[in-house]
């Protein structure tokens, strides 16, 4: 029965994407759909010409190995055929069974016989290459092309460092390296060296630099580098190799297996890799399956399924060929890791530290094992350069655990009218602004003691013990009164009551008093803490200690200008801004005054211009507990009078303060002879007087 014109036209079409498609991936290097998408689309062409067989013409995609040659290479016609493998379309168990039910019926073996013996290799995500030795001497490299014909790519592939410029026999019992030897392998970029490429590329467009792009995954960025005509270029990139296989071979040794001949490359000193196993029967290629795909997102490379191979090469002879592939291995695939899916919206949400991050979301699609329906754009300027907006039809991409991302815009199915994506110039979460740093990549908000997604960490930042030290305020607590409604912002913490923490999970009346007893406490602070603790962007210990010294009180830091904040010492630009910016913020301001309110306080202190140093020059070293002062709060009265703290004692060290259970630097002091000073000596000595 003829093939309907409605069948005809869609073989037509089917041909004309693929050919399209083929040329962006293997050509150009740019491709625009996924392998999963260009797989579904040739597997139905494939099907379609079985069912039809008078449709099937000698162009069809599916009578070829792979894509063209790109001019400007020198061409070499392989001397033994670079064939595709079969790949098995169930990610699932019976994929591998499926494959060895197949070859034992082909082998014509009942229940009764052994199982086959296979070779379980994994399939990595690079370019296919071809190593020609000449008396162990690398004398040619060429791209797969079109399975026929390839591209002569030798002084790209010398530039590898593991792809080795001459084989020897290794070991004892090792054969001699054949006279001719072609070996089969794959050229692919490492997961760290991809970012690290990316990296600099994204600082070279930072720069300005024309006609740079950043690498859409390591299997492109690899591709790109062995096709570079120009080797200096290649040499940049940062390639690796392995060898699976091999092609014609002229003297040297017979071998009867596959696996004794990937040994024996090993032992001439090509990379194989370490993952490469025997198995015998279907099972044991489950296991394998299974195995890997447990651990493929702890592997430092990409890969995208695995490859059985009958072991024996007289069985493999035997089983032979069909068309474009040998029947004795197939390639069993794993769940894509890409897929086309829509944008339905991009949102923008507001991480525990304020950075704003732009989220596309999708249209359900079901990639790396899971249904996504979100993917980060990370920020605004990699929003830009990929040019995400909504309707566009994308490519996105998971990798175990990794949060999904958008890779690519497919251009072509983009609507007319659809608009570029900009960031809100205020937070969504509670109005305030959003302001970008200079240098910063990222926007984020400047409503930290306000905003409902910044609660938590403000609230852990406020009680951490050297900025407020509130005892007990860990996580879980803080998870339980912000969740209940009871906390909203840190003034809040003031007003809890015995009532708010008992009707809390886990929480008896004993540690509930415990709990008020750390916030009473916590009200008797220093200026240098309180400023920490407000959680202002760029402003640690050091800085809020300087600011404190230089301006004395709060309210006098609250109202200084930029340009006053760059007089405190070690405040540049970008810190002066941010410290503005927080207190411009009214709610800011009126958190501030409320914990004042609350009862929280401290000693002002005279700016630093008028206030006297009586330690300047001096160095004291704190040792033991005391018993009113932390060691932190001795430390900031220290540095506040002009004294250095050091860690250690020496013939330098002015003064030692020892409380309970001082140890070695106690003792080391009175060995040297530098006097010792208790609390009341510390205050004596802070206040000018004789210690």
């Amino acid at each position: 029965m003829s093939a309907s014109p409605k069948v005809q036209e869609r073989v037509d079409a089917l041909r004309e994407l693929l050919h399209h498609h083929a040329h962006r991936y293997y050509v150009l290097d740019e491709p625009e759909i996924p392998d999963a998408e260009y797989d579904k689309l040739f597997q139905e062409l494939q099907a379609l010409e079985e069912a039809h067989p008078e449709l099937r013409s000698p162009d069809s995609p599916t009578q070829r190995v792979g894509g063209g040659v790109l001019e400007g290479f020198a061409r070499v016609r392989h001397k033994v055929p670079m064939l595709s493998i079969r790949t098995e379309t169930d990610i699932e168990a019976s994929g591998a069974r499926s494959f060895d039910a197949r070859v034992r019926r082909e082998l014509g073996l009942g229940e009764g016989d052994p199982p086959v013996e296979y070779v379980a290799e994994l399939k990595f995500d690079g370019l296919a290459i071809s190593l020609r030795y000449e008396d162990g001497v690398l004398v040619q490299a060429a791209t797969r092309g079109d399975g026929e014909i390839g591209e002569v790519v030798t002084q790209n592939i010398r530039t590898i460092g593991q792809v080795p410029l001459r084989l020897s026999a290794r070991g004892k019992g090792t054969p001699p390296v054949p006279p001719v030897l072609e070996v089969r392998g794959e050229v692919y970029m490492r997961r760290d060296d991809f970012e690290r490429l990316n990296e600099q590329q994204r600082e070279k467009i930072a720069r300005g630099a024309k006609n740079e792009k950043t690498f859409v995954n390591p299997r492109n960025a690899a591709a790109g580098a062995v096709r570079q005509l120009d080797p200096a270029i290649a040499r940049q990139r940062p390639l690796s190799f392995f060898a699976y296989g091999w092609g014609e071979i002229v003297g040297g040794p017979a071998f009867e297996t596959q696996y004794e001949l990937l040994e024996t490359m090993r032992a001439w000193g090509l990379p194989v890799s370490q993952h490469t196993r025997r198995a015998r029967g279907a099972e044991e290629l489950v296991a394998f399956h299974q195995s890997i795909g447990a651990s493929r997102d702890q592997l430092p490379y990409d890969i995208d399924g695995v490859v059985y191979k009958v072991d024996s090469l007289a069985l493999q002879k035997r089983l032979g060929f069909v068309t474009r592939e040998p029947r004795w291995a197939v390639a069993h695939k794993y769940p894509a890791q890409e897929q086309l899916t829509t944008v339905e919206s991009i949102d923008v949400y507001v991480g525990r530290t304020g950075k704003l991050t732009p989220v596309a979301r999708l249209q359900p699609v079901f990639v790396g094992g899971v249904t996504v329906t979100n993917a980060t754009l990370h920020n605004e300027d990699e929003a830009r350069r990929k040019d995400v907006r909504v309707g566009d039809t994308v490519i996105v991409r998971r990798a175990g655990d990794v949060i999904p991302e958008v890779v690519a815009v497919v251009p072509d199915k983009r609507a007319a009218g659809a608009q570029p994506f900009t960031m809100p110039t205020h937070c969504p979460v509670c109005g305030s602004d959003a302001v970008r740093e200079e240098g910063e990549a990222d926007y984020r908000c400047t409503g930290g003691l306000v905003c409902g997604a910044q609660r938590k960490q403000a609230l852990l930042h406020f009680a951490q013990r050297r900025a407020m030290d509130i005892e007990g305020l860990g996580e879980k607590l803080v998870d339980q009164l912000v969740d209940a409604g009871v906390v909203r912002t840190l003034p809040d913490l003031y007003r809890l009551g015995l009532a708010h923490l008992v009707a809390l999970d886990r929480m008896g009346e004993k540690s509930a008093q415990n709990l008020l007893a750390g916030l009473e406490q916590s009200k008797n602070t220093t200026l240098p803490r309180f400023l920490y603790a407000l959680g202002i962007r760029h402003v640690g210990e050091a800085t809020a200690r300087d600011l404190a010294r230089h301006f004395g009180q709060l309210d006098t830091i609250m109202d200084a200008s930029a340009e006053r904040l760059l007089e405190v010492p070690d405040v540049g630009p970008i810190v002066a801004e941010s410290i503005h910016t927080f207190f411009a913020q009214p709610h800011n301001r009126e958190v501030a005054e409320q914990l004042r309110a609350c009862g929280v306080h401290w000693e002002d202190t005279e700016p630093t211009a008028q206030a006297p140093k009586p330690l300047a020059g001096k160095t004291v070293v704190l040792t033991g507990t005391l018993p009113t002062l932390s060691r932190d709060e001795a430390k900031d009265l220290l540095e506040a009078a002009g004294a250095k703290v050091a860690g250690s004692v020496s013939k330098k060290t002015s003064y030692v303060v020892a409380g309970a259970e001082a140890g070695s630097k106690l003792d080391k002091a009175q060995e040297l002879g530098v006097p010792v000073l208790d609390e009341d000596g510390l205050r004596r000595l802070l206040s000018g007087g004789e210690a």
